[in-house]
């Protein structure tokens, strides 16, 4: 019998809300119960990892800054991870400047300086509605969440290469901050990965259309 839970974990300073609209319903679809923590950073994130094991081997997985902890958890703990869903996958070991590490610094920099809403300015569509949404649930610890992000390690290629449990990793086409190039790396280096893709204005228009394209590339990977 395979897991019956999955533990997904959201992006730099969003939230279990964007992670239930993008995998709940595809998930209850598939057969699983999402457990959604309201984790903020990434300590955080890694305790709601340890603390949903109960024995039985877990889903996990996340958006960004969320699938790279869980694939580190994973890389960690392989007893106990039955597979993992990898969304939007930012960098491959230290940051080193990759844009959403770089995105993260300039906004953690713009909301100490002038606030959220200033921050913000230019972010338009649903991706400024969603961090306009999110953002102000941090309170003061918003800057300091984005800057931990930012300096944040995912795993190496050598790390993932180390994963037994099948990963379905899913990405945006078009989107430059997680670059699909990223995705594809990710994929050659897991010995059971497959990647499936959408784009940013289908995932505006159709936050599940993530979690679907995830789900597939798990199932594909699961053979």
């Amino acid at each position: 019998m395979g897991p019956s839970r999955a533990v997904l974990l959201p992006g730099t300073a969003s939230d279990e809300v964007f992670v239930g609209r993008v995998f709940g319903r595809p998930l209850a679809e598939a057969g699983f119960s999402l457990v959604a923590p309201a984790a903020r950073g990434v300590r955080e994130c890694v305790e709601a990892l340890d603390a949903a094991w109960s024995g039985t081997p877990l889903l996990v997985g996340g958006v960004s800054l969320g699938a790279h902890v869980a694939t580190a958890w994973a890389v960690r703990h392989p007893g106990r991870c039955a597979g993992v869903l990898a969304a939007l996958p930012a960098w491959l070991g230290p940051a080193d400047g990759a844009p959403a590490a770089l995105a993260a610094s300039a906004s953690a920099a713009a909301v100490e300086a002038a606030g959220v809403e200033a921050a913000l300015t230019g972010v338009d569509g649903w991706l400024g509605d969603e961090l306009r949404r999110a953002w102000p649930r941090y309170g003061t610890r918003l800057a300091g969440v984005l800057r931990e992000a930012a300096g944040s390690r995912a795993p190496t290629a050598a790390e993932l290469g180390g994963v037994a449990a099948p990963v379905g990793v899913a990405a945006c086409v078009d989107d430059p901050v997680h670059p699909l190039e990223i995705a594809r790396t990710w994929v050659d280096a897991l010995p059971r990965g497959a990647l499936r893709t959408t784009t940013l204005a289908a995932l505006g228009a159709d936050p599940e259309s993530l979690g679907r394209a995830a789900l597939a590339a798990y199932a594909e990977a699961l053979g």
